[in-house]
């Protein structure tokens, strides 16, 4: 595994198979005792109904989990088990693929897609949780005789050729030598496509040991963080109602220890809302730069779904300013209403790159603008693991050249003097530092780039050198949010 390379944490959930997932025995003809298989389980059932939406219907993991939950009447273990199986799935389903390939034969695309699914929960159980192989296989072999009954054979003989190594030891077979190929040994070892590993491994400026706690700390399940919103819940109160604890950087940020966060009273009437540590403490840079002047016009460029419009608006509230936040989909403009509902936000769904064409979004008019960008979202992968096997190298062009727009498009909207953020939820460079730089260049106005750290909260660890600030899941338990501070001459 290479010498000074961290020790691959292996902290497989504590999860206890359902009920029904060993086979019962029964009396039969002369009163010998047969096996009867059981049905498929519903906690599979739904982990298997999530990952085939997902890679046959390119849906998103945390969209059509809920519901097939809801519809399958799952909580509490059994609803924490599917979550698992499927989360655990997708996060490993890049190095799965590859034990599989070798276990089967046959290339894994060449494999029916429902046994190809059914199969990857089957081995995600047998290497990363601690069902007993014997019950991972049977019960994977029930839900690939209720999905291909003409497969059972093929998959007992996968799995039970999977279940030969555990984790450590297919990626010692499998995997390049790290010595020789880092970067592709990082990609099977950790589950990551190479173009990611090397992306990160270039932000971290080639820090191969960091790259892996980095790759590790994706494959780790996500705690949620709640956002109080300031003016209408005080953070220790929210922790105490949901039993939870204070964030340890953002001062609105409060831990979920567990239970869903739409039960949570505080953010069902609108006094938090869920939102990633990392974007709060971007979004309360922007607000607490120090600027000259007026400093009552703010402006969300591309708002939604409203988190950061949100705790923006409340924020502005307290200091007798308004925020107008812009979102061009108008569904999602709708989401930031919703989001905003009781705040000085006006929502305006229309493009961002139209200040100036839109007398609602004059030049010079704004004292502090947010461009939260879109970008690939490879600094959320944790949350969003489907995204890691979706995204493409051809999917920066397109998105760095939006980002340059519509940075040069908040460069206009900002008054002399004002301040922009931009912020990405991506470490690559392509969609940070040469990003920035080149929008900066093109704007043809003066612009200072504002040093990041002294905005975010003293005694963060691992702001790097400035003027800009990446943080990392790793080394602050946030996603990998990019920020960029910049002054209008």
């Amino acid at each position: 595994m290479g010498a000074g390379r961290p020790r691959r944490r292996r902290r497989g959930p504590r999860v206890t198979a359902p009920e029904g997932t060993r086979p019962p025995r029964s009396a039969g003809r002369g009163g010998d005792r047969r096996p009867v298989r059981p049905p498929m389980d519903r906690p599979r059932r739904a982990a298997y109904e999530a990952v085939a939406a997902v890679h046959r219907d390119d849906a998103f993991a945390n969209l059509v989990l809920p519901i097939i939950l809801r519809e399958e009447g799952l909580y509490g273990r059994d609803a924490a088990f599917a979550t698992e199986l499927t989360y655990g799935t997708l996060r490993h389903l890049g190095t799965l693929d590859a034990i599989l390939t070798d276990a089967a034969g046959r290339d894994v695309a060449r494999i029916d897609p429902p046994v190809r699914d059914a199969l990857r929960i089957g081995a995600y159980q047998l290497l990363h949780t601690r069902v007993p192989p014997h019950a991972a296989v049977s019960s994977t072999v029930d839900l690939v005789r209720a999905v291909a009954p003409g497969a059972t054979g093929f998959a007992n003989a996968v799995l039970r050729e999977v279940s030969t190594r555990d984790s450590d030891g297919w990626v010692a077979k499998l995997a390049p030598p790290m010595e020789t190929d880092p970067v592709g040994h990082l990609a099977v070892a950790y589950s990551h496509p190479q173009w990611i590993v090397r992306a990160f491994s270039e932000a971290l400026d080639g820090d191969l040991g960091e790259t892996a706690r980095l790759l590790i700390e994706d494959n780790e399940r996500p705690p949620v963080h709640l956002c109080a919103r300031p003016g209408l819940i005080d953070p220790v109160e929210l922790a105490d109602q949901v039993g939870g604890a204070p964030g340890a950087f953002s001062p609105y940020a409060v831990y979920l220890p567990g239970g869903a966060p739409g039960d949570v009273p505080a953010v069902a009437d609108g006094r938090a809302h869920v939102q990633d540590e990392g974007s709060q403490l971007v979004a309360v840079a922007l607000a607490d730069a120090p600027l000259d002047g007026p400093d009552g016009r703010w402006l969300d460029l591309c708002a939604g779904p409203g988190g950061k419009a949100g705790l923006l608006g409340a924020l502005a509230a307290q200091r007798g300013a308004r925020v107008t936040a812009v979102e061009v989909a108008e569904h999602r403009a709708r989401l930031v209403s919703q989001a905003t509902r009781g705040l000085p936000v006006t929502v305006l769904a229309t493009d961002g790159r139209e200040v100036g064409a839109d007398p609602k979004l004059p030049e010079g008019h704004f004292d502090r603008v947010l461009v939260d960008a879109p970008c690939t979202g490879l600094g959320s992968l944790r949350r969003r693991p489907e995204s890691r096997w979706r995204r493409q190298p051809s999917d920066l062009p397109p998105l760095t050249r939006l980002q340059r727009e519509l940075l040069g498009a908040a460069l206009r909207a900002v008054r002399p003097g004002g301040i922009v953020a931009y912020v990405t939820c991506s470490p690559h460079t392509v969609e940070t530092h040469v990003t920035v730089t080149e929008a900066a260049r093109r704007s043809g106005v003066s612009v200072d780039f504002v040093d990041a750290r002294p905005l975010l909260p003293a005694g963060m660890p691992g702001l790097g050198d400035g003027p800009t600030v990446q943080l990392w899941p790793h080394r602050h338990g946030t996603d990998a949010m990019f920020l960029a501070v910049l002054r209008k001459g």
